[in-house]
C-alpha cells in the first residue's frame, strides 16, 4: 500500500496546495502536518501502512445505506482524510497518536454520518471489552449517532450478525464493545471507562461532559475523543476552548501533545464579505465544494439571512461558522503577518537608545506585562516580557492551555521567586523596569501606565534612586485607537520589529478588536480569547512613542 495513492493523502494534498481560496487556513495547516507525518518528517509520530489497510478493507465492508456503495467509495473526502488521520496515525509504540479529534464544520457536511463510520471502525478494531460513549446536551440529540449507527449497521449484510443492536446499547460480538449513549441533561458522567467518546454539538455544552469522559482515558493506552459542531452564538461554551487551543497548536505556539482539528470556519478577512464571498460558503462547508446542490440550497439561505434578520443569526452560526454576536468583534493582528517582524535580541543595538516603557499592571494574581519600544529608522523595534505568580504556573498552564514552563525557561515571561508565590511579585517587576538602564544600556524617556492597579508601583518608579517619568494613558477607545491602529499599520507594512517572545505572539494571537460609536478600534479584554496583557502594554508603548516622536506623522491624535 502506497500512502500517496490513497484518497486521504491526495485530499490533504489538495488542501495544502489549494490556491483558489475554498480551503480555510487552518485546514491547510493540518494538512500540511499531516502530510509531514504522512512522508516521514516527524519524529513524534509516522503512519502505520497494516492499520489504514485494516481500516481501508472495513469501509470497503461497510455499506452506505443511502448512495449504496461501499463507504471507502461514499465517504466525503473530508471524512475519509480524518478517519485515516483517527486510525492510521501511530507512535512509536503502535499506539494512536491522536488523542482528540476536533471537526468544526457547517451543517450539511454530513458530521454524524461521518461520526456513526468512525465508531463503527472503533468497535471492530479497539481492544476488547472497550467502552464508547456519545455526549450531547440532552438524549435525543446523543441518540442521533446511535440511530445513524444502526442504520449502517442495518444497512450492511457483512456487518449486521456481528452487532447487536438494542433500545439503549449496541454491541459488537467479535469484540464485546459496548457504545452507549448519554445526555449532560440526566446522565452523570463521572465513574465510566471510555476508550472512544464523541461530543456532539460541543458549542451547546459547558467543559463538564467533555473533561469527565478525558478524565476517565487516564489510564489507556489508546484513547480517542471526538468533539464535532458547529459555531454557536453563545460566548461560553466548551468549543471555543478546544478551536482556541487546536490554533495555538497548528500555529506552533503549543507543542503537538494528540490533537487532529479540521476547522472548516471562513478566514477571518474574508468574514465581512459573507454576503457576496462565495469562499466563505466553501470554507465553512467542504461538502459543498463537490456537491452543486448543497452550494446552491445555500446559496438561497445566504440571499435570505442579507434580506432578513431574524435569519441571519442561524444562518452564520449554522452555515458558516460565523458567531454572529461577535461580529463587532475582531480579530487584531494575524499571527503569521506579526511573526514576519520577528528578530534575534542585538544588545548592541539597544544600547544608548531612547526608549518608551508601556505598563499593564494586572490584578495580583493575575499576568503582568512591560513592554519596551524605541524608533530606528522610521521602524519600531520592541520587547516585551510577562510576569506571573510562581505559585500558579501550574493551575495558569491548565487553564488557560499555555505551557508557562516552558515560556518561563525560554526567558519570555517570569515568575516569581517563589514557588509559593499566589499573587504577583511587584518588587520583582519594578526591579526589572529600573534595571533596563543598566541591564541594556537604554535611556528610559517615560513609562505610561493604566492607573487601575497601578498607584503603588508608580509611586516607587518616581521616587526610586534613578526616577522615571511615569504619563498616566486613559483606557479609553478615543485615547487607544491611534496606537493601536499605528502598531497594527506599522506590522503591515513591515516597519515594525519585535525580539522574538512566544508568549507574546500568544497574546496577539489571543487578541480582538471592538469599535465604538465612531468607529474607533481598540484591543478588548473581555471580547479577547485569553490573555493579551502584554499586547495592550505594548500598545500602551507605542502611545508614547506616538506622542514623542510620531505625532506629526501620524495625525489626529486625540489628548489625553
Amino acid at each position: 500500500m502506497d500512502i500517496r495513492r490513497t484518497k486521504a493523502y491526495k485530499y490533504a494534498l489538495e488542501c495544502a496546495g489549494d490556491e483558489s481560496g475554498r480551503t480555510p487556513k487552518y485546514v491547510k495547516k493540518q494538512a500540511e502536518e499531516w502530510l509531514a507525518v504522512a512522508e516521514g518528517k516527524r519524529a513524534y509520530a509516522s503512519i502505520s501502512l497494516g492499520k489504514l489497510k485494516r481500516t481501508r478493507r472495513i469501509l470497503r465492508l461497510i455499506v452506505h445505506p443511502d448512495l449504496g456503495t461501499d463507504m471507502y467509495s461514499g465517504l466525503e473526502p473530508y471524512a475519509l482524510f480524518l478517519i485515516y488521520a483517527a486510525f492510521g496515525t501511530v507512535k512509536a509504540d503502535g499506539s494512536l497518536y491522536y488523542k482528540t479529534i476536533l471537526l468544526e464544520i457547517a451543517r450539511k457536511n454530513f458530521k454524524t454520518f461521518t461520526s456513526a463510520v468512525i465508531f463503527i471502525v472503533g468497535m471492530l478494531i479497539e481492544p476488547k471489552f472497550s467502552r464508547f460513549f456519545s455526549v450531547a446536551p440532552d438524549y435525543k440529540l446523543s441518540s442521533e449517532l446511535r440511530l445513524a449507527v444502526r442504520k449502517i449497521i442495518k444497512s450492511s449484510p457483512a456487518l449486521i450478525k456481528h452487532f447487536k443492536i438494542t433500545r439503549d446499547m449496541i454491541t459488537c460480538k467479535l469484540t464485546e464493545i459496548e457504545y452507549v449513549p448519554l445526555a449532560y441533561s440526566n446522565d452523570r458522567m463521572d465513574g465510566k471507562l471510555a476508550n472512544m467518546f464523541l461530543a456532539d454539538e460541543v458549542g451547546a455544552l459547558d467543559t463538564y461532559p467533555i473533561e469527565a469522559m478525558r478524565s476517565s482515558q487516564i489510564t489507556l493506552k489508546n484513547k480517542l475523543g471526538i468533539l464535532i459542531s458547529t459555531q454557536y452564538p453563545n460566548d461560553n461554551n466548551a468549543l471555543e476552548d478546544e478551536i482556541d487551543y487546536a490554533k495555538k497548536v497548528l500555529d506552533r505556539l503549543e507543542e503537538n501533545n494528540g490533537i487532529f482539528a479540521l476547522l472548516f470556519e471562513p478566514d477571518e478577512e474574508l468574514r465581512k464579505n459573507w454576503q457576496t464571498d462565495d469562499n466563505v460558503i466553501y470554507q465553512a462547508n467542504p461538502a459543498a465544494v463537490t456537491n452543486p446542490t448543497i452550494f446552491e440550497d445555500l446559496c438561497d439561505k445566504r440571499r435570505m439571512a442579507v434580506l432578513y434578520e431574524d435569519k441571519r443569526e442561524n444562518f452564520l452560526c449554522k452555515h458558516l461558522n460565523i458567531k454572529y454576536k461577535s461580529l463587532g468583534t475582531e480579530g487584531y493582528i494575524e499571527l503569521d503577518s506579526f511573526r514576519e517582524c520577528a528578530e534575534d535580541f542585538d544588545k548592541e543595538f539597544w544600547s544608548g537608545r531612547d526608549v518608551y516603557i508601556g505598563l499593564d499592571l494586572s490584578q495580583t494574581d493575575d499576568n503582568t506585562s512591560v513592554a519596551m519600544v524605541t524608533l530606528a529608522d522610521d521602524v519600531i523595534h520592541a520587547m516585551v516580557w510577562g510576569f506571573i505568580p510562581g505559585g500558579k504556573v501550574e493551575l495558569k498552564s491548565s487553564k488557560e492551555k499555555v505551557n508557562y514552563k516552558s515560556l518561563i525557561r525560554a526567558g519570555d515571561c517570569f515568575a516569581s521567586a517563589s514557588d509559593e508565590d499566589e499573587i504577583i511579585d511587584y518588587r520583582q517587576v519594578e526591579g526589572w523596569i529600573l534595571s533596563l538602564h543598566e541591564r541594556f544600556g537604554v535611556n528610559v524617556v517615560q513609562a505610561g501606565y493604566d492607573r487601575y492597579n497601578a498607584i503603588s508601583t508608580v509611586q516607587k518608579l518616581e521616587a526610586a534612586e534613578n526616577p522615571l517619568e511615569c504619563v498616566e494613558i486613559r483606557q479609553h477607545s478615543s485615547v487607544l485607537h491611534i496606537p493601536t491602529k499605528l502598531l497594527y499599520e506599522y506590522v503591515y507594512t513591515k516597519k515594525f520589529r519585535y525580539v522574538k517572545n512566544r508568549l507574546l505572539e500568544i497574546n496577539v494571537s489571543n487578541s480582538r478588536c471592538t469599535r465604538d460609536t465612531n468607529l474607533n478600534r481598540y484591543v478588548n479584554k473581555k471580547k479577547s480569547a485569553g490573555k493579551v496583557d502584554m499586547v495592550v502594554a505594548l500598545i500602551n508603548a507605542v502611545y508614547l512613542l506616538n506622542v514623542n516622536e510620531l505625532l506629526d506623522d501620524a495625525g489626529g491624535f486625540v489628548q489625553m
